[in-house]
């Protein structure tokens, strides 16, 4: 475990209980009283866990935007207790399938490392598929529009785009954007997400 200045006060409450760092907890060597107490935190913890997990981010477009705390949570322990349980799944999945967000001009992530977005099923995994990737990023050869701006297509089956193409699993989804090194701007919540364009299927008897 990894501590620094903000943990300590919360470990010398621990080490009543017999927490040291660096050691092993011996359960048995605990109280009757404290051995039931430390049973019953789980169930306890998941409550006030469940209550915060759908707020954990702020959404802005429908986007998770993550950066008053991402990776360094401080003293925050119900968020560092729910990134330890749930981790990619504290993005809360969606039924929508098929969407475009449209990136404008000049209002790309602004990134000193780049950009990604990747989707993952219910169950926080990647799905495997038949383009063998995994994400969109801004090192991809991606096909701008004729005025600038570029459209990432998440589509379960071909948009017909499949340069700016992620296939995504045929059930919820989860988005899980990222910026590596972000410059200011992106810190300080200067640009906004663009709107995600939900795209209904045709049908197949729909004439082309």
């Amino acid at each position: 475990m990894i501590t620094g200045f903000t943990d300590q006060p919360i470990l010398a409450r621990m080490a009543r209980l017999g927490f040291e760092e660096g050691r092993s907890f011996d359960f048995d060597a605990a109280s009757p009283m404290d051995q039931n107490a430390l049973k019953d935190a789980p169930v306890i913890a998941q409550k006030p866990m469940g209550w915060t997990s759908p707020r954990i981010a702020e959404c802005v477009n429908q986007w998770p935007m993550d950066n008053d705390t991402a990776a360094v949570y401080g003293s925050y322990y119900l968020k560092r207790a729910l990134m330890a349980q749930l981790g990619l799944k504290a993005n809360l999945p969606e039924s929508t399938k098929d969407f475009v967000p449209r990136l404008e001009k000049g209002n790309v992530p602004p990134v000193n490392a780049f950009w990604s977005v990747a989707l993952y099923d219910d169950n926080g995994s990647q799905v495997a598929n038949s383009s063998n990737r995994f994400g969109l990023s801004n090192w991809m050869p991606l096909q701008e529009n004729p005025d600038g701006s570029l459209d990432l297509y998440f589509h379960h089956e071909s948009p017909g785009k499949d340069a700016n193409w992620l296939p995504a699993p045929d059930g919820p989804v989860q988005r899980d954007p990222a910026a590596l090194r972000p410059e200011a701007p992106g810190l300080a919540r200067e640009m906004t997400p663009p709107a995600i364009a939900k795209v209904h299927r045709l049908s197949t008897h729909t004439a082309q």
